[in-house]
């Protein structure tokens, strides 16, 4: 899938590009919890802490058409639909367990800093 027209326009720099991808309050959270494997909407609502329906909805829509993230509906009743990283989307993993380290790194420092005080 192509991704969107809003992602085709010129960049200053890569990290600008990563951002316009994978920018936005929840997106990052929502990578991270499709690195374990596939999960459907309602896991990734009690994941997303805070996220609310319509926000989900839409970063996930962005994903999909970024190619970024795969939407699977299963025909059963009631329907189902599962999220998963496609292939490319896997490639966020470095970025994402980055981000990890970097955040648990800077919590330690904050809550460290927090109890001297």
């Amino acid at each position: 899938m192509p991704p969107r027209d809003q992602a085709r326009r010129p960049y200053g720099c890569a990290v600008e590009v990563t951002l316009a991808v994978m920018g936005g309050k929840w997106k990052p959270v929502i990578l991270y919890q499709l690195l374990a494997g596939p999960r459907r909407f309602g896991e990734l609502r009690k994941t997303v802490d805070g996220a609310s329906q319509r926000s989900l909805t839409l970063q996930l829509r962005e994903l999909e058409t970024d190619g970024i993230v795969h939407r699977q509906v299963f025909a059963e009743v009631p329907p189902r639909v599962e999220y998963s990283l496609t292939e490319y989307g896997r490639t966020l993993a470095p970025v994402l367990d980055a981000m990890k380290a970097w955040g648990q790194s800077f919590r330690d420092r904050v809550e460290g800093t927090a109890e001297a005080a």
